[in-house]
């Protein structure tokens, strides 16, 4: 099972640096998502993965009874997927009117401060 894991691991964050190397703002955004939901997984793998019990203490008790699973692994997720879905609309937001503004996906037809046809700067001073 952590085989299989590490290769989806592998397999996520190969395509998220993929997306993230293109030139088109959507797919930079798919590329970005897809990477943070493999680290997610990565740290998920790291935590070990055991069928203990869910770490509930009984009533009664100082500590719980018997071996438990590790909860840091599932709270540090947790808190990524929030900070990660929050980032996710952000940026499509952005993307989202940089295309209404620049009437462009493309990074590179998105040069409004450095246009194809200015002439180039002095190459020595």
């Amino acid at each position: 099972m952590d085989q299989t894991l590490a290769i989806v691991v592998g397999l996520f964050i190969a395509m998220g640096i993929f997306l993230l190397l293109s030139r088109s703002l959507i797919r930079m955004l798919l590329g970005l998502t897809i990477f943070g939901n493999g680290v997610n997984l990565l740290i998920f793998t790291g935590g070990r993965l055991t069928r203990e019990a869910a770490p509930i203490v009984a009533p009664g008790l100082d500590q719980p009874a018997g071996i438990i699973a590790n909860p840091l692994p599932q709270a540090l997720i947790l808190t990524a997927i929030v900070i990660g879905f929050a980032m996710f609309s952000f940026l499509l937001v952005l993307a989202f009117r940089a295309y209404q503004t620049l009437d462009a996906d493309n990074t590179d037809n998105m040069r409004v401060a450095e246009p194809a046809d200015a002439p180039n700067p002095p190459l020595s001073y």
